[in-house]
């Protein structure tokens, strides 16, 4: 299964990054529920934009941002978020799981049928465990990626709890790529 890359760029510093942890404290609402705050700037199909400024920072933070609930177990959701760093140059999708996600199996997605591949969680917060996946526009992998995603139907990431069982969450990929082209 290819890996996603992830956030740090081969341990590059991302210039110019809204501290995350707070942007997530604003963003999440109810521990083990990741449920978004901040005004809704538009909304695109199951799709949000919503803008907070984060404790500290300069400027006003936007993300592109969907919930969904597990079709088998309603009381377990993921919530994916797409942002830009602060300085405009990178994409971060952030994917916050439940607690109790088994760590070293990663998060998988899959694209309509296409297996897209998996990423590591990068650490645990009250509200959940978090992936991360850098998206640099520049680099082909990265715009295959997006591309996938703007003409995709549906987003499948699986989370496992055990080894064998695997959690499969479809997202709606509908209004993705307008909300994404609209992101400030």
């Amino acid at each position: 299964m290819p890996m996603f890359r992830f956030a740090g760029l081969s341990g590059r510093v991302l210039s110019g990054c809204v501290p995350w942890a707070a942007l997530l404290a604003i963003l999440l609402l109810q521990p083990g529920h990741a449920m978004a705050q901040g005004a809704v700037r538009s909304v695109h199909a199951d799709w949000q934009i919503r803008c907070d400024t984060p404790p500290g920072a300069q400027a006003e933070q936007c993300a592109l941002i969907q919930t969904v609930l597990a079709d088998d177990r309603p009381n377990i959701g993921l919530t994916v978020i797409v942002l830009k760093t602060a300085d405009k140059q990178i994409h971060i999708m952030r994917v916050i799981a439940p607690l109790g996600v088994l760590l070293p199996n990663g998060l998988g997605l899959k694209i309509d049928e296409d297996n897209i591949g998996s990423a590591g969680f990068v650490r645990c917060l009250p509200n959940g465990c978090v992936a991360e996946i850098t998206i640099n526009l520049k680099e082909d992998a990265d715009r295959k990626l997006i591309d996938k995603l703007r003409s995709g139907k549906k987003a499948t990431f699986i989370i496992f709890q055990t080894p064998e069982e695997g959690i499969g969450f479809p997202m709606e990929l509908k209004g993705f790529s307008e909300g994404f082209d609209k992101l400030p």
